[in-house]
């Protein structure tokens, strides 16, 4: 099925945050309730295809996080508004619904259930922590780089030292890149809300072990997974996660690396669905 026909196949919704920012998203499917939240440089479109394979076991809400796609801004940023967010779709789907969240939309979601929103369960694709000296990480001046090129109105500047800097892309890729217009266009216009995820991903890819206190409220059951052929940190991240998490654990899908939510969904539905209809 085309992504075309997948998205004639959702029905449109909205609903208001608590300070009034209107979030856009897809519902799809019957069954219990599982929210989609997106990563960095990426909207609901990004997930579409995962959301039309889980649609056949859930009602799938597939949404656009706010400054992104058909979704409001609202006024300044704070990652406890993205929390609101996803509250306020699980609130609209009556109450309850397990999140998956990819990259840094990972964090976000158990963010989102370290505050208490009401998550039955929660499934985690490679949070970008750097819990161990000698991994790669950002530089620690990141959102100010960041800021500063986006304030200059270099939107395409500052995807690209995104790219390079904190997804750790070499330069050549994201040439090949931007050498697809309408692709580079797409990432273009979502490089405002870069600040948004170094904001939700706070001091945690310093090097450093995660720290027990921020994430104790996530006691949901929570499964995080890793690719076979993404970098050994994201294993080590996902490991230490699980050691701090009380329900928490740990798999390797082979043959998958961090683009698997829009690269291989027909590998990654299987797992999720299997973990999410328990």
């Amino acid at each position: 099925m085309s992504v075309d026909r997948e998205r004639k196949a959702a029905a449109e919704g909205r609903v208001v945050s608590a300070d009034g920012t209107e979030i856009a998203f897809e519902q799809s499917g019957r069954g219990p309730a599982v929210v989609l939240v997106a990563s960095a440089l990426a909207d609901r479109s990004d997930t579409t295809r995962l959301a039309a394979l889980l649609a056949q076991h859930f009602t799938v809400i597939n949404y656009d996080r706010r400054g992104r796609g058909a979704s409001s801004d609202g006024g300044a940023y704070s990652p406890d508004r993205e929390i609101e967010d996803i509250a306020a779709l699980i609130a609209h789907a009556g109450g309850s619904a397990s999140l998956f969240g990819s990259s840094s939309g990972a964090v976000l979601a158990l963010r989102a259930a370290a505050a208490g929103v009401s998550v039955h369960r929660l499934a985690l694709y490679e949070p970008p922590f750097v819990v161990a000296e000698g991994d790669e990480a950002p530089p620690l001046d990141l959102a100010r780089q960041i800021a500063v090129l986006l304030d200059a109105g270099r939107r395409s500047e500052a995807v690209r030292y995104f790219m390079t800097k904190a997804q750790g892309m070499p330069g050549v890729a994201v040439f090949f890149m931007k050498l697809m217009p309408k692709t580079w266009a797409g990432l273009v216009e979502l490089a405002p809300t870069l600040l948004h995820d170094i904001a939700v991903m706070g001091d945690t890819q310093q090097g450093r072990p995660l720290d027990p206190e921020e994430w104790k409220g996530a006691a949901v059951r929570t499964r995080v997974l890793t690719g076979g052929k993404s970098p050994a940190a994201f294993r080590r991240a996902a490991v230490a996660l699980t050691e701090i998490l009380p329900q928490a654990d740990h798999r390797t899908l082979p043959g998958l690396n961090h683009g698997a939510v829009v690269m291989a969904p027909k590998k990654l539905a299987p797992q999720l669905t299997e973990f999410l209809a328990r």
